[in-house]
């Protein structure tokens, strides 16, 4: 007998031969199927689990100043987004705003926390996660005259155990599995959460039926799940996070957040890229990427741009490729995002 298959090797293979059982079939009503997706979607995320720990919406703001480093209006503000567990948040408003603008949910990476996307660095290296991969997400957005929230997603920065800066998210993301819930599931909820509280409490300041949601990496990953799942996120941006799961999470070590149980069987990402359908859709991803390789990323675009198509609206979904790495591009992407703005 031959020598078989490392197991590491055999997982990896019964990952790329699982074909999706809800892929859109091209033939069935799309907004049918997006309906039927989602329903699957919200049950493998484990959120039923989180509302059932859902309060009432309490928001507290710490303060409301005027940011130098900003150069703007900064409101710092803390919300409950479930029995005991609450999120931080900075929303930032350009100058002279005089109605309510665009707000962008800023989701930065797997990294040390939003002082990433507020472009604040606190720790050895932080300079460099900034400035070379245009991560300070909410200054862009000031800059193109949008408001802005920093959202600390679980387990990084202020919301993380580790003293020495690093994230809690292995440890917790597997503790979940154990009551039926998932660490993405718990960051897609305290978006929604968030876009509650932009609703009741900063209407006048955001447009609640003008929201971004934007992120990198990790950050992206949070992104396309939210906004397969809330309609109430009109744009998306998800940067270096959509990929064919066989060929990013199942091929190269990543953290266990990224993981979502059985979700293979039923999904690949170029499903939940459809779900987002008829709504703009700005996928980014790096020509260099390792950890998110090019040419799977071009197969789930192409996968949710059949539904796009079918909705007559395949203009609404476009792929930005950068020409480096795992890193946002700015300049690439926002001309597009404006785009969209303009159309809401």
């Amino acid at each position: 007998m031959e020598k078989g298959y490392l197991d590491v090797e055999n997982l990896h293979l019964l990952v790329k031969e699982t074909k999706p059982s809800m892929t859109w079939d091209g033939k069935q009503d799309p907004a049918e199927w997006q309906s039927a997706a989602r329903e699957k979607l919200c049950e493998l995320l484990g959120l039923a689990e989180i509302e059932k720990r859902s309060t009432d919406l309490k928001m507290e703001i710490e303060y409301d100043r005027y940011s130098e480093d900003l150069g703007c209006r900064e409101i710092r503000f803390i919300f409950e987004t479930e029995k005991g567990v609450t999120v931080p948040c900075h929303l930032a408003i350009p100058n002279g705003a005089d109605k309510p603008l665009p707000v962008v949910i800023c989701l930065q990476g797997h990294s040390r926390g939003m002082h990433i996307s507020l472009g604040r660095p606190k720790y050895d290296r932080d300079h460099e996660s900034i400035a070379g991969g245009d991560r300070d997400f909410v200054r862009r957005a000031i800059k193109e005259g949008c408001c802005a929230i920093a959202l600390e997603q679980r387990c990084f920065g202020e919301r993380s155990s580790k003293v020495d800066s690093a994230t809690d998210c292995r440890f917790n993301a597997t503790k979940a599995l154990l009551i039926g819930r998932t660490l993405i599931g718990e960051r897609v909820w305290d978006i929604m959460r968030c876009i509650d509280v932009i609703a009741r409490d900063f209407a006048d300041i955001a447009d609640p039926e003008k929201v971004i949601c934007l992120g990198n990496s990790g950050g992206g990953t949070a992104t396309i799940y939210a906004s397969a799942l809330d309609k109430r996120i009109k744009i998306s941006v998800p940067s270096c996070a959509v990929c064919a799961y066989g060929d990013s999470i199942a091929a190269v070590p990543h953290c266990e957040c990224n993981f979502v149980p059985n979700i293979a069987k039923y999904f690949d990402m170029g499903d939940l890229c459809a779900m987002v359908a008829p709504r703009p859709l700005i996928v980014v991803n790096g020509k260099d990427d390792t950890d998110f390789p090019l040419y799977a990323a071009k197969a789930c675009v192409e996968v949710g741009r059949r539904v796009y198509e079918a909705m007559g609206v395949s203009g609404e979904l476009v792929h930005v490729i950068g020409g480096q790495g795992h890193r946002f591009y700015a300049d690439d992407a926002w001309p597009h995002i404006n785009r969209a703005i303009e159309n809401l």
